[in-house]
């Protein structure tokens, strides 16, 4: 039987793959069987300590994964700037010490990374090659993470996403829902792009990857780019809010973090390897406006 160890099980992203697993299927479809009655691990912040390398060490060979999935990181992209000890230490060295306790058993591992490595400047989808300058603490704890995975981890597959939003947790999606609806007048940064993505795609590819050696390095964002504007209007749409939603520039709504400009992911590695499913963005957020309401206590 299959074992997997899931690290920010409690996260959004991780209580997703968890959904999946215990539903026995994906919105995208079937989900391997393997993976369908495979042990999970389940592990938060209050069960393991990712910057403590011994406390990784003893719950990786403890547990003896073959493949161990993290989802655990700092994201609080403000926060970080301020708080630059504490996104190093759960974003490079939480993944440095998650590589070396997998490559001591030769376990898989995947890590989940983000848009922010890049720097925010061009016009064309970034794919798995470009070059990354990240421009904010967020980015440059987290691509430092995916240098450390590289070098200590041998069976890797470091997996970008972006602007991620799913049925669990805090995001976006329900930040503009309940603005809007409290408000009924938002303004929104128009000159940002970048993919929304569904956690339930991006869920889906990560379990798929999981039973497979195409190992390196992954973009996995929802297809087709727009603003945050452009995000928010369509959420305000399909939840059928009565709200005015209004663009403003990044100089008018100024943030601790530099955002990247321009950070649209093309996932070609998914298109070369096991097939990219990932639904296209406003597709994916219509499902999950027909849906959310099952999830959250309202």
């Amino acid at each position: 039987m299959m074992k997997i160890l899931l690290i920010g099980a409690k996260g959004q992203l991780g209580s997703q793959i968890m959904h999946i697993i215990k539903n026995g299927k994906s919105e995208l479809g079937s989900v391997p069987a393997e993976v369908l009655n495979a042990e999970i691990i389940e592990t938060d912040v209050d069960t393991l300590d990712i910057t403590n390398l011994q406390m990784v060490k003893e719950s990786v060979k403890t547990n003896m994964p073959d493949v161990v999935i993290n989802c655990a990181a700092f994201t609080n992209v403000d926060g970080c700037e301020s708080n630059k000890d504490l996104a190093f230490k759960v974003n490079a060295l939480g993944a440095r010490n998650i590589a070396i306790a997998c490559e001591e058993i030769g376990t898989k591992l995947i890590h989940v990374s983000t848009d922010y490595v890049f720097s925010g400047v061009g016009s064309t989808p970034l794919s798995e090659d470009a070059i990354t300058a990240p421009v904010s603490a967020y980015g440059t704890t987290k691509l430092l993470g995916e240098e450390y995975v590289r070098e200590f981890c041998s069976k890797y597959f470091i997996v970008r996403t972006a602007w991620l939003y799913g049925y669990f947790g805090k995001n976006f999606v329900y930040t503009i829902m309940r603005a809007g609806k409290e408000r009924g007048k938002l303004t929104v940064v128009n000159d940002q792009k970048g993919n929304p993505t569904n956690a339930e795609d991006l869920a889906y590819h990560l379990l798929k990857l999981a039973l497979t050696e195409e190992y390196g390095v992954y973009h996995c964002t929802g297809e087709g780019e727009c603003t945050w504007y452009d995000f928010a209007c369509k959420i305000i749409e399909y939840a059928g809010i009565e709200c005015e939603v209004l663009p403003v520039t990044s100089e008018e709504y100024k943030t601790p973090a530099k955002r990247p400009e321009y950070s649209s992911l093309d996932n070609m590695m998914l298109r070369c390897t096991i097939g990219n499913d990932m639904r296209e963005w406003k597709d994916a957020l219509k499902v999950f406006m027909g849906n959310y309401k099952n999830y959250i206590k309202e």
